[in-house]
């Protein structure tokens, strides 16, 4: 690392105003929307506030306030400034600046909620005359950000009363029609985070004091409580029901925290929601089994014992909601995992993404010789692949102590584990000393290991027996089996087997025990898990395996009143060791998102945001465009040169180098309206700045040829029209530029790759494909130790804004590089920049991070590779995105081509247009000013003892806080801010799976086949209950959504894309005389019916099923009744 922070932040920002002072170069030549970059470059919270929505110097009061305060009270302390005047805005105008600031500051100014998500807010009236505060909400509004989005309401009902308004009152009759409007949305649009019973929503719009409205977001009437006066659309507000399912009641228990600590009244009923929510705690668990989608196995089922073992800890490569398990669980789940593939988790928290680490417990299986075998690594399950018949045990699943801190959940009870064992020894050698293990010759430095490293170091059998002995303390988990798993009976049978069975016996203790085979005896034995070989109706257990095994049940050892016991404490009278239960709590699983690592495409593919209408086919390309037609029309912005009176598409005329103005139109009667007017003096239409123009594209093509000097590539794809507020189109040589080198244009003219988010705190240069003296040139000169850095398994702590990205981003990139200097050099005329010619080129230049729902950029450098489908990053620079690593996946661009080719005017004017667009750009990350869900994560080496006690004792979280060290506690402290330790090493990042077989499988139906055969090997699921949930919410609710949609579809013209709702008389295009297509056809309908048959009489799920595919199949006979031939009349002679 550089030598401080401060060194690597100037660093940052010295190479980033470089990029930008050649892009405001080249935008100069007035070529573009604008003369200069157009993404305002911001430093902290304060300034992406004021520059998001104001007011003007609010910023330096938002820096002032932050330090005495948190950012809720400051949140309000602004609201009341706002009201009162000081920022010279007034009234119902001062209430909406409050707002949409409020909200702002609570978001961190990341989302578009402040712009786009609130539409106004306006002074509404009761029926008893009093008037109340209206706020509209619109799209951009998501369940992520409840909290924040609860928050806005309690904001607007202070800012009410500051303004003297009265609460809103509703009637009976609105609050019905937002509960239907809530309930047809759930059926129609999408689902929402919570659900809460109709009685809950009817009483909360009820006792909303503020008046929760919003415009229509989708096209879907309400049927009952039509055509009320104050609500003025009869379409679902997805906005408004978001803002108070998931944000107030959802969030409930946050926000009357937060009003108490502000001492706001009037909000008390909240507490029946919370008492509600608490009620419904019990299902929170079951919830990832609601839908089991066809294809995506579920692992475990919810709390079964050998599905996923929880274990605490946070490796290198977890944390943010990821989680690890080990390498070969990948492998033996038939490759559906994945590092970056999502799993929806019964607990902490819904989901999460999986990579991998090694020096958790692995799988262990059976084979189909019936031997049982622990997998302990990848080469191990490669050569056992087609020989599972039974995977008896997942392993372990890596969670953070921070995944149930920020789920609100109490700790639940770990597996007994190398690190647990290692504090039991830690505390004992504290208070008894090592000495009473020097006489056993076990040396000092020895057991120092096992207290300091205990996944490096393993103690023998004997070792781990005499420490267990001399110091009291429980069996070493690596000579600890599945005991809980056996009765008393059981135990008793066990040792009556290994009685009679043949033994090899050494320094007192067996190392072969062959058993005869028998069938309950096996049964014992695998649900212990210990590993054996069945040979010649014999089973064999060797090694440590059999001296642990003989330890605790030695069958030569007599005990009275045996029955009177629980297992435990027979184990422990026999051996005369203390033993702890292995299992602990075990959590469901079941796969979600595949993980991704693609090039951002618009849908249809894009390569130019220049109109040609349907003159370039139904590919939009330009090359047809200009080869069969000279002349095109088409809406563009009605720009002209105010000297030589010409009409152009550049900022600069050609001619004579005027700036260009542009020109407002009537759309109705196609006067000219002056500038400083919107609305049209005739016919009160507003004015647009746009109109159907007449292009000779061949002339413009030929020039942007001639200026390239490349003959062009003969696909250029291009848009049909524009949909930006001013129709401002593209350079066509950028989209020539793009088709040459295979690149794809999103909606704001940058180019963009996607990855799924994961975290990574430390690395090898030889996990990144970088070498070491690369990376000394950008500053890693010293380990994470210190130590200078000279070879590549030195382990390097990963600065806070750089990112190893997927090598498929890599090599798109270097494409992108190539496209940029062309386009530096032929078009603005300006030397190249990047000259970029291999991945390790690419090592040290900045990109900008941007999640969907954002309009903030996030300044990253690239350091390194990997070969997994993911975007490593420090947990803080995701959390600067607001993002977790659940499963989200973000984009990454170079940061020359945002700063040259991104536009504000390109984006499109609907609302939610400006979401995942980087409007602002945050240089430096602040780790105070991100997500707090980073600050939960435990930053330790080791887990106390009291941790593993209080967490068998199940002891709430908020509690446990307080034995563990968290992101929170160095907050503040910049030297060791950016330091994460670890618990848990990792050898290799980059080890296990790299792609989801999911995403290799060509059809739905293999799959399916490969899901329920994975359910059928997996002991802790039940794979006729896997089919019966396939069944019934996938396959079948396909099937009845696909016959509905069948006779509600439009129909499509072939030619032009038209999309009509009915058949128009003529039965052709209206629009180009195109022949009309089905948009739902009978093989869609049918595609599931043959295999959910077969999957309802292969697993006789239930007759339920069985009568409903019947009437299905009824309903698709009447629809599509095969009619019999016309028959010639010489057929009946």
């Amino acid at each position: 690392m550089l030598n401080s922070r401060n060194d690597y932040l100037s660093f940052l920002k010295q190479n980033f105003f470089h990029l930008y002072k050649i892009a405001e170069k080249a935008r100069s030549k007035g070529l573009d929307p604008s003369l200069i970059p157009e993404p305002l470059i911001t430093m902290d919270i304060a300034e992406r506030v004021e520059k998001a929505v104001g007011p003007k110097g609010v910023a330096s009061r938002i820096r002032e306030l932050t330090k005495i305060m948190s950012r809720e009270d400051a949140a309000f302390k602004i609201t009341e400034e706002i009201i009162s005047g000081k920022y010279n805005v007034n009234g119902i105008a001062a209430a909406e600046q409050a707002v949409r600031t409020a909200l702002s500051i609570l978001d961190e100014g990341v989302t578009v909620a402040p712009i786009q998500g609130i539409v106004k807010v306006e002074e509404g009236t009761n029926s008893d005359g009093t008037k109340y505060l209206s706020i509209y909400f619109a799209g951009p509004i998501r369940s992520a950000g409840g909290t924040e989005m609860a928050l806005t309401l309690i904001v607007a009902d202070y800012a009410r009363r500051l303004l003297g308004l009265d609460r809103y009152k509703a009637t009976q009759i609105e609050a019905k029609r937002f509960l239907e409007e809530l309930r047809l949305y759930e059926r129609a649009v999408s689902r929402f985070q919570y659900k809460f019973p109709d009685e809950a929503i009817f009483n909360a719009v009820m006792n909303l004091p503020i008046d929760v409205n919003g415009v229509e977001t989708d096209p879907i009437e309400v049927s009952s409580f039509r055509n009320l006066p104050r609500i003025k659309t009869n379409r679902v507000r997805g906005g408004a029901l978001r803002v108070v399912n998931d944000g107030l009641l959802g969030r409930a228990n946050k926000v009357l925290k937060i009003i108490s600590k502000l001492n706001i009244n009037g909000w008390d009923w909240l507490n029946g929601i919370q008492s509600l929510k608490n009620d419904r705690k019990n299902e929170r668990g079951l919830m990832f089994m609601e839908e089991v989608i066809a294809g995506r196995p579920i692992f475990s089922f919810p709390s079964e014992f050998y599905g996923f073992r929880l274990r605490y800890g946070r490796a290198r490569n977890t944390g943010l909601a990821s989680v690890g398990i080990h390498p070969a669980t990948m492998k033996v789940l038939k490759n559906f995992i994945a590092i970056g593939t999502q799993l929806r988790l019964e607990k902490p928290g819904k989901a999460g993404i999986v990579v991998s680490v090694e020096t958790i417990e692995p799988p262990i299986v059976k084979l189909k010789d019936e031997s049982v075998i622990k997998v302990s690594s990848v080469k191990i399950t490669e050569e056992i692949a087609n020989k599972i018949d039974k995977i008896l045990f997942l392993g372990d699943i890596l969670i953070g102590f921070g995944e149930f801190l920020e789920n609100n959940l109490p700790l639940s009870q770990p597996g007994f584990v190398e690190e647990w064992w290692s504090e039991y020894l830690r505390k004992t050698i504290e208070e008894k000393g090592w000495e009473a293990l020097k006489e056993k010759n076990i040396p000092k430095e020895r057991i120092f290991n096992f207290v300091n490293d205990p996944f490096a170091f393993k103690p023998t059998f004997q070792e781990a027996l005499i420490i267990s002995k001399q110091l009291n303390i429980p069996l070493h988990p690596a000579y600890t089996f599945f005991w809980e798993t056996v009765s008393i009976n059981e135990l008793k049978y066990l040792r009556n087997c290994v009685l009679n069975a043949k033994k090899n016996v050494k320094n007192g203790f067996a190392t072969e025990i062959l058993l005869v085979y028998d069938a309950e005896l096996k049964r014992i034995l695998e649900n212990l898990c210990i590993p054996h070989k069945v040979i010649n109706n014999s089973i064999l257990i060797e090694n440590d395996d059999a001296s642990a095994l003989w330890l605790c049940i030695n069958p030569e050892t007599s005990i009275k009143d045996i029955d009177k016991l629980s297992v435990k404490e027979a184990i422990e009278k026999i051996s005369g060791v203390k033993i702890c239960f292995k299992g602990g709590t075990f959590i469901g699983a079941r796969m979600g998102r595949p993980e991704k690592a693609k090039r951002r495409e618009m849908k249809p593919l894009v390569h130019c945001l220049f109109p040609i209408g349907l003159f370039g086919g139904t590919q939009r390309n330009l090359i047809e465009a200009v080869e069969k037609n000279k002349i095109v029309s088409v809406e563009l912005v009605n720009r002209k040169c105010p000297i030589c009176k010409k009409l152009s598409l550049n900022l600069i005329c050609k001619d004579c180098g005027s700036l260009t103005v542009i020109e407002k139109y009537c759309p109705n009667c196609n006067r000219e309206i002056n500038s400083n007017q919107d609305v049209c003096p005739s016919c009160k239409k507003i004015a647009v700045s746009y109109k159907k123009t007449f292009i000779n594209i061949s002339e413009v093509f030929n020039e942007a040829c001639k200026q390239l000097n490349t003959q062009a590539p003969k696909l250029v794809k291009c848009v049909k029209g524009l949909s930006n507020e001013m129709r401002v189109p593209e350079l066509i040589e950028k989209g020539i530029l793009r088709a040459k080198y295979g690149l794809s244009v999103f909606k704001d003219g940058t180019i963009r790759f996607d990855a799924t988010n994961a975290v990574l705190s430390h690395f090898k240069p030889s996990e990144v494909g970088v070498s070491v003296e690369k990376l000394r040139s950008i500053g890693y000169l010293y380990d994470k130790d210190g130590n200078r850095l000279i070879n590549e398994n030195q382990l390097c702590q990963l600065n806070l804004q750089d990112i190893i990205i997927p090598k498929k981003c890599g090599e798109y990139f270097i494409k992108v590089t190539k496209f940029i200097d062309e386009l530096l050099e032929k078009v603005y005329r300006i030397p190249p920049f990047y000259n970029v010619n291999s991945l390790e080129d690419l090592v040290g230049h900045l990109v900008i991070g941007l999640s969907p729902h954002t309009s903030v950029g996030v300044l990253g450098r690239i350091v390194g590779f990997t070969d997994a489908n993911v975007c490593f990053a420090h947990p803080i620079w995701h959390a600067a995105k607001r993002r977790d690593c659940d499963g989200d996946e973000d984009s990454v661009a170079l940061v020359m081509d945002v700063l040259l080719n991104f536009s504000k005017t390109f984006l499109p004017e609907k609302i939610g247009g400006m979401m995942d667009a980087p409007l602002l750009l945050n240089l430096i990350v602040d780790p105070k000013e991100v997500a707090r869900q980073a600050f939960n994560i435990e930053i330790i080496a080791r887990f106390p003892l009291e941790f593993y006690e209080n967490a068998c004792n199940q002891i709430d979280s908020k509690i446990a806080v307080n034995l563990v060290n968290i992101y929170l506690d160095n907050l503040g402290k910049e030297e060791i801010c950016d330091q994460i330790p670890f618990t848990h090493m990792v050898n290799n990042i980059n080890a296990g799976n790299h792609e989801s077989s999911y995403t290799k499988f060509k059809s739905m139906f293999e799959k399916l086949i490969e899901q329920l055969d994975l359910a059928e090997k997996i002991r802790a699921v039940e794979a006729k209950e896997v089919a019966k949930k396939v069944v019934s919410t996938h396959l079948m609710r396909d099937l009845a959504g696909n016959l509905k949609a069948f006779s509600n579809q439009r129909f499509r013209c072939k030619k032009c894309n038209a999309k009509y709702r009915r058949i128009p008389l003529c039965g052709k295009c209206l629009k180009c005389g195109g022949e009309l297509s089905l948009t739902v056809f009978k093989g869609t309908i049918e595609k599931y019916l043959e295999i959910t048959k077969e999957l309802i009489e292969k697993y006789d799920i239930g007759e339920y099923y069985k009568q409903r595919l019947n009437l299905i199949f009824i309903e698709l006979q009447s629809i599509f009744k095969s009619c019999e031939k016309q028959k010639a009349l010489s057929e009946f002679i």
